[in-house]
């Protein structure tokens, strides 16, 4: 492999690119905000979808021990990141980190990779929140029209809601960390006193032989076929085992994608006042703060109706309807549209400051890294990615194409395990404010998880990814190469001449 492509970017040099006038965020976070966000994007449609799926399929009323391994699973890939951010403090997450390490062609394909996961995925979830408000609005008597409902059968039809809702969120995000911060709070204490009713209520309508047993026996599962088929099944003839001990490990895989979102807190470290300390605190807190409240509620609806008889659609508000109650169900229902909401915010954030990071580096066009002057957000990449998302949201039926989220996030976790151990090695000089313990068994124990979990993913996914990622080859090869700002200082110092203070403009 050519040199330049696995060229480093030093933590030294990074650090310096976030104090540049031009290319500089504004700093108002602290590590409650951070914390708020983690919360804020990791609680959505998992809480209140997949309890009900992952019980009723995989592995029963233990579906909270389910939880608690994708817990563990995160936690491992979180002190990961919680050590490299108090590290390399600068908007990027995992794009950054890679650079740091790994190289450039890597650190590309990361960043091309959160690009479309953050993409897909604020997307996905504003096209979910469309259908909750429809549903509380269809419950009100009012029904959109057709041919802005979004609906995916009976011809063509705008998804109008969606496609406002990141307009509007866009917005908000244009305007600056401060409001985007303030919003989440507001929207994070709606749900999770909407989550804290929900296991409070739901505690007097416990029946205990809705327990028994526990751990359902095991059950034989046919394997699927064609693209649908599970990688590891496709490699090794094994198909995951429902019910039983083993049932817990394949809801893992199930509900471990409730989880996603704690890594975005990372590429907020850019406008964090107290990065070394609180990024840390905001990573590992929300993700703690989430495993408990997602095991007490399946614990509390698993209790509340028989695993067997749960809903797959919205198990926690139908759980309380099939105990005659309706007004905790509405309820239900206005939290997951406040969780949603955030959700889309915060992806929508996230995906901006890894695209305006790419940017600064010159991968991509450096005006998108230009930062407003009195709001300090990257407006020109703000706007640009909220129009693309709008329009996904808007017009492409987007449940299979869903599950590159999942693939996209989990090959980040492994890059940022991997860049651990190597910065470690190869920077032990580095200030570190948190030190991932047992380094390097925690980093190969977090690869080894996130590789089974990639397993469990199916055939069709992988080769969807596999296309994107040959996409990003094509343009960085044609364009980030060329314009790439070490890349470009490299040749002129090869060439006896100074860089330009701007290169790769």
């Amino acid at each position: 492999m050519p040199r330049d492509l696995v060229r480093t970017k030093p933590v030294e040099q990074s650090i310096a690119d976030t104090h540049e006038p031009q290319h500089e965020l504004k700093r108002t976070l602290g590590a409650l905000d951070l914390t708020v966000f983690g919360v804020g994007v990791i609680i959505g449609t998992g809480i209140f979808v997949l309890t009900g799926t992952a019980a009723k399929n995989n592995a029963g009323p233990a579906v909270a021990l389910s939880f608690a391994a994708a817990g563990v699973v995160c936690a491992l890939a979180a002190l990961c990141y919680a050590e490299f951010a108090s590290t390399v403090p600068v908007a990027g997450s995992a794009y950054i980190f890679a650079y740091s390490t790994l190289g450039e062609l890597p650190a590309w394909i990361i960043g091309w990779d959160l690009v479309l996961e953050l993409a897909l995925g604020s997307a996905v979830v504003a096209v979910g929140w469309s259908g909750y408000v429809q549903s509380l609005l269809e419950s009100g008597g009012v029904t959109l029209p057709h041919a802005i409902s979004g609906a995916a059968t009976g011809g063509w039809s705008f998804n109008l809601l969606a496609a406002l809702l990141v307009a509007l969120l866009t917005g908000v995000i244009l305007i600056g960390m401060h409001l985007s911060a303030e919003i989440t709070r507001v929207i994070v204490a709606i749900k999770v006193t909407v989550v804290l009713v929900v296991i409070v209520a739901g505690l007097f309508f416990i029946k205990a032989d809705n327990y028994s047993p526990f751990i359902p026996p095991a059950k034989e599962v046919a394997g699927k076929s064609g693209g649908q088929s599970p990688l590891i099944q496709v490699l090794f003839g094994y198909t995951p085992t429902d019910f039983g001990v083993m049932g817990i490990f394949t809801a893992a895989a199930v509900v471990f994608f409730a989880f996603i979102g704690f890594d975005v807190v990372a590429t907020a470290a850019e406008e964090t006042r107290n990065p070394q300390h609180d990024l840390p605190r905001g990573i590992l807190g929300s993700l703690l703060i989430c495993t408990v409240l997602y095991m007490a509620v399946a614990l509390v609806v698993t209790g509340m109706q028989n695993y067997t008889e749960l809903s797959s659609d919205a198990p926690l508000s139908d759980a309380f309807k099939a105990v005659g109650q309706h007004a905790f169900a509405d309820i239900i229902d206005v939290g997951a549209v406040a969780g949603l909401t955030s959700v889309t915010m915060i992806l929508l954030l996230g995906q901006s400051r890894v695209f305006f990071a790419m940017s600064r580096d010159g991968l991509l066009p450096r005006t998108f890294s230009t930062v407003h002057p009195r709001f300090r957000t990257p407006t020109r990449a703000i706007v640009l990615l909220g129009l693309v998302v709008a329009v996904l949201a808007g017009l492409i039926p987007l449940e299979e194409l869903s599950e590159l989220v999942n693939i996209g996030t989990l090959f980040a976790f492994v890059v940022v395990s991997v860049g651990v151990v190597i910065l470690r090695h190869t920077r032990p000089d580095l200030p570190r404010a948190f030190r991932c313990p047992w380094v390097p068994v925690v980093p190969i124990l977090s690869v080894m998880a996130c590789l089974w979990l990639m397993l469990n993913l199916p055939v069709a996914t992988w080769w969807r990814f596999l296309v994107w990622m040959v996409v990003g080859f094509v343009v960085y090869f044609l364009y980030g190469r060329g314009h790439s700002r070490i890349g470009l200082a490299d040749r002129a110092r090869d060439a006896g001449g100074a860089p330009s203070a701007d290169s790769g403009r």
